[in-house]
């Protein structure tokens, strides 16, 4: 009899925690006594349609304590869209505080486009400081700039759904200070009035079409570079150096070229010499046979011949 007994109670017990978990009437009472109009029925409705009647429960209750009229509907559809309900109260709750304008639909699509709508609030709050990379710039007379600025920007609500980020921002301002040293006359200009830049980046309107409000551009740093104009003359020097020696060698080639083909045709005229006074002896010797030069004569040749060697030589010493 007591084991029936207590396995009845066991039995009846866990029946009660099946009963409890799907009709939370905890949760339905803590949302009544904090002026939550929800009925019990729509906690078990949201359990079948998978949503944590908790964090809806909880949402609904912080939102009217704060003085916000939410809609339950509105909060279960926005969690089932994969968006975030908690984040979104408080970003309601935070703007409200602050004299934001921003209504439920504009924060539920601000967060299911994947910024955080929270975070965005208070940064319209507390103003954000985004320093910029290093902008390296040259002025006309040919001198680099290196450039450093501080960018305070707060969150423009209207354009967060939509509108550019952080990195188009910086881009902007670095186009805008790159921009403006060019047009400088002189990088002394620049040193002398580093706010010139900043008044002229803040002119162009460089937060056109962005997630944010730019305050103010403010110069944090100037350093001074290469001298570009003088590596480009330098550059240029050597270029035309280098073309000048390769036409130079270009002309030694063709002197070269010249020269090697007068020692041929030298070569080729001394060949015809030796061949022309090979023949010399033949034709001596066949003028012998015809009669046409005597003994006296070929002396006489060979006397000529003697003397011609004898000056030769003696020219050579």
């Amino acid at each position: 009899m007591a084991t029936s007994t207590i396995l009845w109670i066991a039995v009846g017990f866990v029946l009660l925690l099946i009963l409890l978990w799907l009709f939370p009437v905890t949760m339905w009472f803590q949302a009544l006594i904090s002026g939550v109009h929800i009925s019990l029925i729509q906690l078990v409705l949201m359990r079948w349609r998978k949503v944590p009647p908790g964090t809806i429960v909880m949402a609904m209750v912080t939102g009217t304590k704060a003085g916000l009229k939410l809609n339950s509907n509105e909060l279960e559809a926005h969690y089932l869209a994969k968006g975030h309900v908690t984040k979104v109260v408080n970003a309601l709750i935070s703007a409200d505080k602050a004299g934001i304008p921003l209504d439920f639909k504009m924060a539920a699509a601000i967060d299911l486009a994947g910024r955080d709508v929270f975070e965005a609030v208070q940064m319209s709050v507390n103003p954000k400081v985004i320093n910029t990379p290093p902008v390296s710039a040259v002025a006309k007379d040919g001198i680099q700039l290196i450039a450093k600025a501080r960018v305070t920007v707060r969150t423009n609500i209207r354009q967060l759904v939509g509108g550019a980020g952080e990195e188009t921002v910086l881009a902007r301002v670095g186009e805008g200070i790159v921009s403006s040293i060019g047009s400088a006359t002189s990088h002394k200009e620049v040193l002398e009035n580093p706010d010139s830049i900043s008044k002229v980046v803040l002119e162009k309107g460089l937060d056109a079409g962005t997630a944010f409000e730019i305050l103010s551009i403010d110069i944090a740093d100037v350093d001074v570079g290469k001298n570009i104009g003088a590596v480009l003359q330098m550059d240029q020097a050597n270029a035309d150096k280098n073309i000048a020696q390769a036409r130079a060698e270009e002309r030694r080639a063709m002197a070269v070229a010249l020269e090697q083909e007068m020692k041929a045709k030298a070569q080729e005229a001394r060949a015809k010499v030796i061949e022309a006074e090979a023949e010399v002896p033949l034709a001596m010797a066949e003028a012998f046979r015809n009669g046409n030069l005597g003994i006296m004569d070929y002396y006489k040749f060979k006397n000529i011949q003697a003397d011609t060697n004898m000056r030769e030589n003696i020219a050579k010493k």
